[in-house]
């Protein structure tokens, strides 16, 4: 997915600096991936470590993570179950083609018709299996999140979902078809977490803490609010144009109201090493940030220039830069 802050392009480095920091060998480590979003961090670090804890407010995140880091066993048969979902007959007044496909009538335009009722065939088969019990909670989240990437393929959208395009682009115009979403095998068992991160580090603990909050006033779940639709599949009246749901407001996009959510969350982090990645046009200064994490143990700083994130080709055609700065803050706590 072409994500908002992703750290795929930057997750080597990222990698790559917490090693010279905790050592090249993490096989005994807990690592917590706080805000993980797609989950590409947790994702990195699940080859290496002992385990991954993950966790964001976002339903589309829980869903992701718990196919891409809780899931770490075989699934029998599951190529089986996405060929039977790509071959059901469509059904015509799902809630999706009702509420964000132009043919209903809702005046929105985020799926072709057709792709709509194919989303809304799959995900109530899916939501039909679990409930009569014929899949397991792997195999759920597995479809699910197959689900949301294949459907995000085929979105009419520059690549959030805050608005629609007002044609079919290219890309949207193409049938959707539901690709498996892959996940590593191992022998550990990792953790999906679903809940507030400042109320959530008081309840875990472990050796590496990575945090990556949202780093302005941009709220996640209204730029995302089409997948949480996807994977939540409740009933509900979209409002407004965009025809969006109920989200969350992070306090960490509150410039009021940041500083002091960091605090509280580095202070009740049972964790010895903390990484947080920041950005340079973020709602926290770079002396802000240093000014609380050095309250608590040995503070450093490593940067790296990296390609601002694109919504589309164009939208950066009045930047006067399109490269940015990743902070990477560090944090040996004392007393953790």
């Amino acid at each position: 997915m072409n994500y908002i802050g992703s750290k795929l392009k930057l997750s080597s480095w990222i990698e790559e600096e917490v090693k010279k920091v905790v050592g090249n060998d993490l096989s005994q480590k807990v690592f917590c991936d706080m805000f993980a979003g797609t989950g590409i961090i947790g994702r990195t670090f699940k080859k290496d470590v002992k385990q991954v804890i993950s966790n964001d407010l976002e339903h589309y995140s829980l869903v992701l993570n718990k196919n891409y880091i809780q899931n770490h066993e075989a699934i029998a048969d599951k190529e089986k179950y996405i060929q039977e979902l790509n071959n059901l007959p469509l059904i015509e007044n799902g809630f999706i083609y009702q509420n964000y496909c132009i043919g209903s009538g809702s005046e929105r335009q985020y799926f072709s018709d057709e792709n709509g009722k194919k989303i809304d065939t799959i995900r109530t088969k899916i939501k039909e299996w679990k409930q009569s019990d014929k899949i397991n909670d792997s195999l759920y989240y597995f479809l699910l999140a197959s689900l949301v990437e294949s459907a995000d393929k085929v979105a009419n959208t520059a690549s959030v979902y805050s608005a629609f395009l007002k044609d079919i682009k290219k890309s949207a115009s193409k049938a959707l078809v539901l690709e498996a979403a892959p996940f590593i095998e191992d022998d550990s068992l990792h953790l999906v977490f679903n809940k507030d991160s400042n109320e959530l580090i008081k309840e875990i603990s472990g050796d590496i803490l990575y945090l990556d909050p949202p780093y302005n006033q941009r709220q996640y779940s209204a730029y995302y609010h089409l997948l949480n639709t996807i994977t939540q599949y409740d009933e509900f009246t979209p409002k407004g144009k965009t025809g969006l749901r109920k989200y969350n407001r992070s306090d960490y996009s509150k410039k009021q109201k940041v500083c002091n959510s960091f605090e509280d969350l580095i202070k009740n982090a049972k964790f010895e090493y903390i990484f947080l990645s920041y950005n340079n046009e973020g709602l926290m200064s770079e002396y802000e940030v240093k000014n609380i994490m050095q309250k608590y143990g040995k503070y450093s700083l490593v940067q790296k220039e990296y390609q601002r994130f694109k919504v589309d080709k164009t939208q950066n055609r009045n930047h006067k830069a399109n490269k940015t700065f990743e902070s990477l803050h560090i944090l040996v706590k004392d007393n953790f």
